[in-house]
């Protein structure tokens, strides 16, 4: 079992690098290779069973565009073998067409994906979510500069229930491909939805109970009652 982690020194905003570390403590066996920006990529000459991207600022979105830029091909074969992809936050945008700036100029992307995404740097949206994947709640919140568009009603990752989708017009969160997932979600999510991450784990091909499975659980659905009773929006 191998799970890569991409660019952890520069994308591991919000907390995000939990969700590995909490995944670490589900799989204690696995291999978890900790690939830098500078370093190639395990994924582009060997099958992992996990890619994991977390948010980073709008600076290292550029960067990391320009790093995985030629590995297209690659990243676009694996999601159509089903290899495991889990990006959270603003990493989903690097793999859109573009990322567009308040004053119009765009950054092109690596273009996997039909979306884009627009930056609003004097507005942060903030807000919680709680929506639906396969026959399970998601839980978790959203902390954004930027909104995404395009048409992901056949691929998006969860329906919201209560908060925004990709844009504050959608319903649709996030965007999942075979076993690619990419949202915005954050909490970490892996750590606020155990149901989730024993889904995930199936995925990736093994049978392992999720860590602290009684406590997290307990978690999870005082925290779902919780934020049922909230406004969405902070």
């Amino acid at each position: 079992m191998k799970i890569e982690i991409l660019f952890p020194e520069v994308c591991n905003l919000f907390g995000d690098m939990f969700n590995m570390k909490y995944l670490k403590m589900c799989l204690p066996d696995a291999e978890f290779i900790e690939t830098a920006l500078d370093d190639v990529p395990t994924f582009s000459k060997e099958d992992v069973n996990l890619i994991y991207l977390a948010p980073m600022t709008e600076k290292t979105q550029e960067k990391v565009i320009e790093r995985l830029l030629p590995y297209k091909g690659r990243i676009e074969e694996l999601i159509e073998k089903g290899v495991v992809f889990l990006f959270t936050g603003n990493a989903l945008e690097v793999l859109g067409k573009y990322i567009e700036n308040e004053d119009g100029s765009k950054i092109e992307a690596v273009g996997i994906f039909d979306v884009y995404s627009k930056r609003n740097m004097m507005n942060r949206h903030n807000s919680y979510l709680i929506g639906k994947y396969e026959d399970i709640e998601i839980v978790g919140f959203k902390s954004q500069f930027t909104m995404m568009y395009g048409d992901n009603s056949s691929s998006y990752f969860v329906e919201v229930e209560k908060g925004i989708g990709i844009n504050k017009e959608s319903k649709f969160e996030g965007i999942q491909k075979n076993n690619f997932i990419g949202t915005y979600i954050l909490g970490p999510i892996l750590i606020l939805n155990p149901l989730f991450t024993k889904k995930l784990i199936n995925k990736m091909g093994a049978e392992a109970a999720i860590a602290l499975e009684e406590e997290t659980m307990t978690a999870y659905e005082a925290r779902l009652k919780e934020l049922r009773k909230l406004p969405i929006e902070k």
